[in-house]
């Protein structure tokens, strides 16, 4: 009997850029699928963009069929009006792969980093570096992308014990 393995969908949120990147996770060893950025055009209406985030999303889930995703959970930004404008994005980020009946878990950004590179506040130079290092045949050309392949390392490394967690939650 041989294992499969999991494929995991990390997605970055942005209302301009929204990264993904998808790993495949078998044990302990990961490889590179793919990765890219999901554009939205700024001179139209944010439902329009909005739109545009979900069919290039779903698109990426249909042609990719990953098992799993997770979504990078937005930090707090002194914009109000920005912030509003990335939650809205990081609700189709969660919504898609929600509707093509994948589960969805949700790391915060300085977890992400920290798994990646040991430091949970380290610059995105330093999170595409070790994108490099653990994924070499990665081809990320932007920090979109990166940052969601990084979103989806950080899944394959915890989602055991995620499962266990909720697992031992069910029986209490």
């Amino acid at each position: 009997m041989s294992l499969q393995p999991i494929r995991i969908l990390g997605i970055d949120p942005g209302l301009r850029n929204t990264g993904w990147g998808i790993v495949d996770s078998l044990g302990s060893r990961l490889s590179f699928v793919a990765c890219g950025t999901v554009r939205s055009d700024g001179t139209l209406s944010l439902g329009d963009r909005l739109r545009q985030l979900h069919d290039g999303l779903t698109s990426i889930v249909h042609a990719h069929m990953p098992h799993e995703a997770a979504v990078e959970e937005t930090f707090v930004n002194r914009d109000p009006q920005s912030a509003l404008k990335l939650g809205q994005a990081r609700g189709i980020a969660l919504l898609v792969p929600s509707l093509a009946g994948l589960p969805v878990a949700e790391y915060a950004a300085n977890l992400v980093k920290k798994t990646v590179t040991g430091a949970g506040h380290a610059e995105k130079a330093q999170v595409a570096m070790m994108i490099k290092v653990l994924l070499p045949r990665s081809d990320a050309s932007s920090p979109d992308a990166a940052d969601a392949l990084a979103v989806a390392i950080c899944h394959a490394q915890h989602r055991a014990s995620r499962k266990l967690a909720a697992s031992l939650k069910e029986r209490a």
